[in-house]
């Protein structure tokens, strides 16, 4: 491995050739060590290997608190230079933790660098604008392609061993008056401030769809004022060791926890509440090597998201969501609990989740597959275990091959060996919501030592042949076929 670059050597040759460059980061990133040739064949030995292998981060043992950079906890004072300043000096000097103490900060986009952890103490809060003027464009991805838009809330591109950790707040002040009413005609369970005849995302959404798929370059995909398409709250891309740890965030503009074309990140511990529109809890978009653990998710959208790209975009970048496990979290309020797509078209495989709970009456599904004839893209390897579920309100695992444009397209998706073992359901319309396409069915299911209750739905299986149920139980009869 002496010879392979570096992920810095990577970036550096990337910049120096443009930003389109970076989507071809993928390509050349340098294989992990002990790469998947050598991991274990059993699922769960492989779980247990991953999360062993995931490098993680590490910080010299010295702090940059903020207020020794200016930084005031004054309302209507503007703290994004006296962070940066922090950010920077930490960087400059080999890293280290920016210190966020308690109290309330304001503050703009604010842009990570290697080495530095941002350390957002017990009682205080990073209160960010909701001027637009404050996130500068930037290269990002949004809703699986990439584009100049504006900045996540906080942000890093291309940085190594970076961290957002504390016991504190980022709380993105985005509601009806704000953010939220870019989305147009939306059917949440909160109030989201559009109204017929307002400026809103459609018109954009779909000029970016246009370009993506005609090639445009990304760097010449721009759009900012006037364009109504939400920032991030935050995301990492392209970068190398990423620990976000502890924090609560409050109030996303948009998707909230995005890491894109990341490896080895470690999400634990955060505590997610956003019910607006589109705010999904997590999106690992084009990952490798993940850990997701011992978080709370209460989303106006789904909870866990894995994605990878969409239609032209997914499949010019290639980059598999892959080798990604799930433990210990708590899901509530969304769409989805563990959700694959459907922003998938550059694949999904080796993805695991155990000992989460999901309960909530505007919880949709607890597991969910969503994909279409456009997007296409090989899913395959997903593997669910001790999942305990109160109640969700439409059916307890989906595979909707019809998502969002449906089933005309060229691009079939492809779905297979997913197995689902001593998973419990105290209430759900359905057990199962199958719906594969003509010469596109669902691949093999397995449910095993499972029990649903509360079922009141027959479910639903079309073009999905393959449906194998060993020791399961509904509404207390054990059942041999749904």
């Amino acid at each position: 491995m002496k010879n392979q670059p570096t992920l810095s050597q990577i970036l550096s040759r990337r910049t120096l050739l443009g930003a389109s460059a970076c989507t071809a980061l993928a390509a050349v990133l340098p294989p992990q060590e002990a790469a998947a040739a050598t991991s274990p064949a059993d699922p769960w030995e492989r779980a247990d290997w991953i999360v062993r292998s995931i490098r993680t981060t590490s910080f010299p043992d010295a702090d940059f608190p903020i207020t020794r950079f200016g930084a005031r906890a004054e309302k209507g004072h503007d703290n994004g230079k006296a962070i940066a300043a922090a950010i920077a000096a930490a960087h400059d000097a080999g890293g280290g933790r920016v210190i966020v103490p308690a109290g309330t900060w304001e503050s703009g986009a604010i842009h990570l660098k290697s080495n530095v952890n941002l350390h957002v103490q017990a009682d205080a809060t990073i209160l960010f604008s909701t001027r637009p003027q404050d996130y500068p464009i930037v290269f990002t991805r949004w809703e699986g392609m990439e584009l100049m838009n504006y900045s996540p809330l906080v942000y890093a591109h291309g940085q190594e061993n970076v961290a957002l950790t504390g016991a504190g707040t980022l709380d993105g002040q985005a509601g009806p008056d704000n953010w939220w009413s870019w989305k147009g005609p939306w059917n949440g369970t909160v109030e989201h401030g559009w109204k017929e005849g307002m400026a809103d995302q459609r018109p954009a959404r779909a000029r970016l769809f246009q370009m993506a798929e005609a090639n445009v370059s990304p760097e010449k995909r721009i759009f900012g004022e006037g364009d109504y398409l939400r920032p991030a709250f935050v995301q990492f891309y392209a970068c190398d060791r990423v620990l976000i740890e502890g924090v609560k965030l409050r109030r996303s503009p948009f998707w909230q926890v995005h890491p894109v074309l990341c490896r080895n990140v470690v999400v634990r511990g955060v505590d997610i509440h956003g019910l607006g529109p589109n705010n999904d809890g997590c999106d690992p978009e084009s990952v490798d090597m993940m850990l997701i653990e011992q978080c709370t998710f209460d989303t106006g959208d789904d909870c866990i998201a894995v994605n990878s790209g969409r239609n032209a975009d997914g499949r010019r970048l290639a980059a598999p969501a892959q080798n990604i496990v799930i433990r210990d979290c708590r899901m509530k309020e969304g769409h989805g609990g563990v959700v694959v797509g459907s922003q998938i078209s550059g694949g999904a495989r080796h993805i695991y989740a155990e000992r989460c709970t999901m309960d909530s009456p505007d919880l949709w599904y607890a597991i969910r597959f969503k994909n279409n004839a456009l997007r296409g893209g090989l899913l395959e390897h997903f593997y669910f275990r001790d999942l305990t579920v109160g109640q969700v309100s439409r059916a307890a695992i989906t595979c909707d091959f019809n998502y969002e444009e449906g089933a005309d397209g060229p691009f079939k998706p492809v779905l297979r060996d997913i197995l689902v073992q001593r998973m419990t359901v105290a209430r759900a319309a359905r057990v199962l919501d199958s719906q594969g396409l003509p010469g596109a069915p669902v691949g093999t299911v397995r449910i095993e030592d499972s029990r649903f209750d509360g079922v009141t739905h027959p479910s639903i299986l079309a073009h999905s042949p393959d449906i194998r149920l060993s020791r399961v139980r509904v509404n207390g009869a054990p059942v041999q076929r749904l």
